[in-house]
């Protein structure tokens, strides 16, 4: 069994009491492993023979596994998930590598599910890398709508921005900035935000033996008054009407319940949101958010208001997962297009009378290769980084100021009276999109 810090087992035998035995016991357990798959790749217009929108997923997971010698089974709480057994290297295989699906922590998976973005949804995953929950909004907007990927710390982003480009993302940008500096830009600007805060991890103690070494009562604090300011930010970027999902990988009420707690006293246009739940989720306990507090914040009557029980958590000893915790927050009040909305000012592209020239061998590269030319053609969003074209979310608004790794779709490299394609754009590109197709054919004992 995995070793536990002392304090830790302290805290969850006292919150848990007779089931903590159960609990402790599921660090015995094999931990399990999941892949997600994709939408983006399936061809436009149908989900594939015989199947329906409903069941498009299991169609295609049959044919990856028996293609790549896969055993999935799937994951009940989300439609694109699966399990993989040990013996299986996913990882390694070309469809990884051409985005058919994304390697994730199964309980990580119900954030987006919770979430549920839509066809059209502005949406902001405020804490992104390495872009699991990020590629599980594209593959639900299916390439309709604005998702805006941006995390902190700038070797993670370029992870985040990598991810991107290999799931074949076209209507994302990234970026690499602190929460609260986004805010000017985007005041009550998106539908639907993810905040996967950055926690302890206690929920990772039994994969991640970095966690437990480096696990404390006082890193828990800290990260709880991170959360908070997080979470303050991402409030300020919703749409009224809008919805956020709040998640961490950790079991301490301080960064869980504690932090909701504290977050709905200081927002009263928020309240949590009741969202179905799949069978074994646990509710959160609100007593739990008075864990550790040196002062009562809130009264009884006030805490039962904020219905904490609606919060969620995945526990190991319950289901197949890693610990997670969940909490749906809707903001209250009128949407934005029927409350009149805000203008942003544009993003700046290139135009003028030099444009034409500028962009006139990739305007006959995209005439030769694409099947409907039309749809670039016609695009106005493009801007020029160096020798670098990208084609920016039609809803992007003005990204001076901002530290963008990447701007919307790269298309490739302008040079002198040539255009080299981007490996992204084959990336994000579909069979019927294009003129010339070679299918590689599957060699016998696999790829």
């Amino acid at each position: 069994m995995a070793e536990l810090p002392l304090r830790f087992q302290e805290r969850m035998k006292e919150l848990m009491g007779d089931e903590y035995r159960a609990f402790e016991a599921s660090y015995d357990k094999e931990r399990v492993q999941g892949l997600r798959f994709s939408k983006l790749k399936l061809p436009h217009g149908r989900t594939g023979p015989g199947e329906d929108s409903k069941d498009w997923v299991s169609g295609l997971a049959a044919r990856a596994a028996e293609r790549a010698g896969f055993s999935l089974s799937p994951v009940p709480w989300v439609k694109e998930g699966f399990y993989y057994e040990s013996q299986d290297r996913p990882g390694r295989h070309p469809y990884h590598e051409a985005g058919l699906y994304y390697i994730q922590e199964p309980s990580a998976m119900a954030v987006v599910e919770l979430l549920d973005p839509e066809p059209g949804d502005l949406v902001l995953d405020l804490c992104g890398a390495p872009g699991g929950k990020s590629s599980h909004i594209a593959s639900r907007l299916e390439g309709r709508g604005f998702l805006l990927a941006n995390e902190i710390h700038p070797a993670r982003a370029k992870i985040l921005s990598q991810n991107i480009e290999r799931m074949g993302v076209k209507n994302c940008v990234v970026c690499n900035e602190e929460s609260g500096r986004l805010v000017p830009h985007f005041t009550e600007f998106f539908d639907k935000i993810v905040v996967d805060a950055p926690c302890s991890g206690e929920g990772m103690f039994r994969k991640d033996q970095g966690a437990r070494e480096e696990w404390s009562q006082e890193h828990v604090r800290m990260c709880a008054a991170r959360q908070g300011e997080i979470l303050d930010h991402a409030a300020a970027m919703l749409k009224p009407g809008g919805r956020m999902v709040y998640s961490t990988c950790t079991f301490a009420p301080e960064e869980n319940e504690g932090t909701i707690m504290r977050f709905l006293k200081r927002h009263e246009d928020f309240c949590a949101e009741d969202r179905a739940r799949y069978r074994g989720f646990t509710s959160g306990n609100p007593r739990w958010a008075l864990y550790g507090q040196e002062e009562r914040i809130i009264d009884e009557d006030m805490l039962s208001q904020l219905h904490l029980e609606r919060t969620m958590r995945i526990m190991p000893h319950k289901l197949e997962g890693e610990g997670h915790f969940m909490a749906v927050l809707r903001k209250e009040g009128l949407p934005l297009e029927e409350a009149g909305g805000r203008k942003k000012e544009k993003a700046q592209y290139l135009g003028g009378r030099k444009k034409g020239e500028i962009l006139k061998d990739y305007e006959l590269f995209i005439k030769n290769t694409l099947t409907a030319p039309e749809a670039l053609l016609l695009r106005e969003e493009y801007v020029l980084f160096g020798e670098q074209l990208y084609l920016v979310p039609a809803q992007m608004p003005d990204m001076r100021g901002l530290k963008v790794l990447r701007p919307g779709l790269h298309m490739g490299t302008l040079k002198k009276n040539r255009f080299e394609p981007s490996h992204g754009l084959a990336l994000a590109l579909r069979p019927e999109e294009v003129k010339a197709v070679c299918d590689l054919p599957q060699r016998a004992e696999g790829f």
